[in-house]
């Protein structure tokens, strides 16, 4: 998908619901999205090949409304995890974007990692933040004591990258790995995708966590 299949609007229309009763048992069928409500068609999902991937990128409830501000809390996320999980879905964390000065300390990387494969996560997807003028204007009007910070990184010391600009690549591979390194410590595999660093992905799976998926009976 190229937005969230579960919006708010997902429950009153079941939009998502009615496509995966059309496709599920043809195709691998994976899920990325913010809401608990693909909770609802875990009987869907049994029926075929599926992954479901929940992003995750803060336990911090305050943080996560200003942030993510439609998406339901963390702990809601979490929950769904370990329902999912329950009833045999794999599930992918999607760590990302982690960003700079907000999300990326050791401190929030252990406890959303630890928190997830808790709740049953079999595999972490992590990047960075990618800054382009419309979504840095968003942050830095949220948090404009990073105005200068979020600058010298990404346009001064920073890459542009397919129309994106980059934090400075030492400074994502320190990032990642310390992701990777937590993955490891709580049974994870882990991958990073759009970052040019493939030398940190697990080789068992693929990066966005599809070779996960099984029939679920």
């Amino acid at each position: 998908s190229s937005s969230d299949p579960y919006i708010p609007l997902e429950e009153k229309k079941q939009l998502t619901r009615k496509i995966l009763e059309r496709i599920i048992g043809n195709y691998v069928v994976e899920i990325v999205t913010k809401s608990n409500l693909v909770t609802r068609d875990i009987s869907i999902l049994k029926r075929g090949r599926s992954v479901v991937s929940i992003t995750i990128t803060t336990l911090d409830e305050r943080l996560a409304s200003i942030i993510e501000p439609r998406a339901p809390s963390p702990l809601r996320r979490i929950e769904a995890i370990k329902e999912l999980s329950e009833n045999n879905i794999p599930v992918v964390l999607r760590f990302d974007p982690l960003l700079p000065f907000l999300t990326d300390d050791e401190e929030n990387i252990r406890n959303v990692v630890k928190a997830a494969a808790k709740a049953g996560a079999r595999h972490v997807v992590s990047s960075t933040y990618k800054a382009k003028i419309d979504n840095l204007s968003r942050i830095l009007s949220a948090f404009p004591a990073l105005s200068e910070k979020y600058r010298e990184m990404y346009f001064k010391n920073g890459e542009r990258i397919h129309g994106s600009h980059y934090a400075p690549k030492k400074y994502r591979e320190a990032i990642l790995l310390k992701v990777k390194e937590e993955a490891k410590r709580n049974s994870l595999t882990f991958a990073t995708c759009r970052e040019g660093l493939q030398n940190l992905n697990d080789k068992e799976v693929t990066c966005d966590g599809t070779s996960l998926a099984k029939i679920n009976r």
